[in-house]
């Protein structure tokens, strides 16, 4: 019975937060403006006539230069806070930057012969 009393708070609050996201839903639903026009029943493309099919092929250099932005982005979330408290971490923490930059321009050059850097 104990056990069953310390799970009621939980249930309530479950039940406090479906209850309002119900209660949400419903009024937007309610004072929402109900009147659909064929041009308000079209899909909205940036304000241009949607042309041609929706799936298109994209070539995959755009998504090798994507990831070589991502990786290099993560590499400044990493070498900021780095630079900021250089002097309080010492010798080791500079030879383990170097490693991690090393790592990083392997890739580049990686990337690079590849030639996935290479906009065509």
């Amino acid at each position: 019975m104990e056990q069953i009393g310390s799970y009621t708070t939980i249930f309530i609050a479950l039940g406090v937060g479906v209850f309002c996201l119900a209660a949400g839903i419903f009024v937007s639903w309610l004072v929402r403006p109900m009147n659909p026009t064929p041009l308000k029943m079209e899909p909205y493309e940036c304000g241009e006539p949607a042309i041609g099919p929706a799936r298109v092929k994209f070539r995959t250099s755009f998504y090798l230069f994507a990831l070589v932005f991502v990786i290099f982005d993560v590499e400044v979330v990493f070498l900021f806070p780095w630079a900021v408290v250089f002097q309080d971490l010492g010798l080791f923490a500079f030879i383990e930057m170097v490693i991690f930059i090393f790592i990083l321009l392997l890739g580049l050059a990686y990337a690079w012969r590849k030639g996935a850097l290479r906009w065509r």
